[in-house]
């Protein structure tokens, strides 16, 4: 029915299960995003805050930068699937030592 509704043509699997998936995907963007938001408000608040808005660039390196690569990547461009699992592990292990380097060897603030 949404199928219809939306001209959505998937190759081997149910409109309705790839749909669930695209929304999933768009939630975990949105949730991640709002969650940076409250991270860069608070370092916003004050001088010394710089963890914050470091933790807001790991949480995007870790979670809606590689959501949007898997997305983005084979629909806009040409890369492969190697080269696009290449991208998005690096994506998300930079965001990983990013909020690593700020909970355990980051500015002491």
């Amino acid at each position: 029915m949404f199928a219809t509704l939306l001209q959505i043509r998937t190759g081997g699997t149910d409109p309705e299960i790839a749909l669930a998936v695209v929304a999933l995907s768009i939630l975990s963007v949105l949730l991640s995003a709002a969650i940076a938001v409250v991270l860069v408000h608070g370092y916003r608040r004050g001088p010394g805050r710089t963890g914050m808005l470091t933790l807001a660039v790991g949480l995007l390196l870790l979670t809606t930068v590689p959501e949007i690569l898997r997305i983005a990547l084979p629909t806009a461009t040409g890369v492969g699937v190697v080269g696009r699992s290449l991208l998005v592990s690096a994506c998300e292990l930079l965001g990983l030592g990013t909020i690593l380097w700020t909970v355990y060897g980051g500015e002491s603030s």
